[in-house]
Formats: structure tokens, sequence, C-alpha cells
């Protein structure tokens, strides 16, 4: 399923999301720059490694969320973070967005390099921002579960779809864990695990970074 949009306005320019992309996009123009072997460098250089988890190399997961492997891995994250994203932000404000960005992505790190050290590959460089918008995800099924998210099936490209949010994204979960039973870690590819550490970490950090804004209720006396 390919999301077009969804029916929730936001009530700010969302500026994060808009420059997550942007930074993302600008890394992505570089790297078709580069030669292979160089290509290969930056990988190994930017991308992290399982074994960078055990040295706490906390600054190449944050350079690993803006790595991606070709333009489809690219456009696919990026249509979802802006589709999802700036909803999230704008219940968020700009400085726990961001925060919660990273921690999702942190999250998704952790979880797919103890998949790697245990049963996989641990020199298998992971990159991308789909761990840290899987965390997006669960924070937008969470604070808007009934929205209309209007989307394309494949097969069938010439009819529109709207799905509820928790359909939709409680498919895409499902797709997650269903392909994360089936592939074998280690052999590349797509890093199921990470999608799932990701929804997990935001589905509980959405419930401490975001609080609902009360309605002030006045009292008026009778006048006499």
């Amino acid at each position: 399923m390919i999301p077009i949009n969804d029916n929730i306005p936001t009530r700010t320019f969302p500026f994060l999301t808009v420059l997550l992309i942007g930074i993302n996009v600008a890394v992505f123009l570089y790297e078709i720059t580069l030669p292979p072997h160089l290509l290969k460098g930056f990988i190994y250089s930017f991308g992290l490694l399982p074994v960078d988890i055990l040295a706490l190399r906390l600054d190449k997961v944050i350079t690993s969320m803006f790595i991606h492997g070709g333009f489809a891995h690219l456009f696919g994250n990026m249509l979802f973070l802006w589709i999802f994203g700036n909803n999230v932000e704008d219940a968020l404000g700009k400085v726990k967005f961001i925060i919660f960005y990273l921690v999702s992505g942190l999250g998704a790190a952790v979880v797919q390099s103890i998949v790697s050290l245990t049963a996989g590959n641990p020199y298998l460089p992971m990159v991308g921002a789909s761990g840290a918008i899987s965390g997006i995800l669960a924070a937008y099924i969470k604070l808007y579960p009934h929205a209309k998210v209007i989307t394309f099936i494949p097969p069938f490209f010439f009819m529109l779809f709207v799905l509820p949010a928790w359909f939709f994204i409680g498919y895409w979960f499902f797709i997650q864990v269903l392909f994360a039973m089936v592939t074998p870690p280690g052999v590349g590819g797509v890093a199921w695990y990470a999608h799932i550490g990701g929804f997990i970490t935001g589905w509980f950090l959405i419930d401490l970074m975001y609080k609902p804004k009360k309605i002030k209720v006045v009292h008026y006396s009778t006048l006499r």
C-alpha cells in the first residue's frame, strides 16, 4: 500500500519534517556522485555496523539515518515521513519531535543490531531513516487512529482507497513482523527488525512525550 495523503491538517508549518527530508535528499544526491569504491567506503564510514552499538557509537546511529541505498529506498521513506511526520511534529512541537525522531531511530538501531550480533552478520552496515519513521507511524496511530489515509493499492493504480489510519499502519506493522519471521537475519536487504524496533520504541515513547492540551473551563457566576 502506498499512502498519498491524509485528512489531518497541520496548525503550523512542519519545518523539521521538511528539514529532515531536505537533508536526506541532499545526502543521497551526494551519494550518487560517488564512484562505487568510494560509495562503499562512505557507507561503511557513516552507516551503522552492529558492532558499533557495542562501542556506543551513537554518532553512527545518527549519520546512518540519513543514508539510503537507492532512489526507491529514499522515496518510500520520505513519502511516509512527509505524510505522517508533519502531524506528529504538529502534536509534539519542534523540540520534542526531533528528540522523538532520533530516539525512535536509536531504538530501531539497537533491536536490529542485537539480531545481527546474535544471529546475523555483525559487520553488515545498516542505513536509512525507516527505523525513525517507524516510530513516527506508531505515534500517528495513537494520536490519530481514525484519520483517513488516501492510498494506492497495487495493482489497482487506477483507483484510490480511503483507509482508516489504524488499519493502514496496523497492516504495515503486520507485514514487517511477517517478513522478519520468514527472512533470515544477516542476508542484507530490508532491515525488518529495525522497523519493528523503531515502531515499538515510538509506541511507548509517544505516551511519555505527548501531553494533550487541557481545555480551560471558565465558570461564570450569576450577576445580581
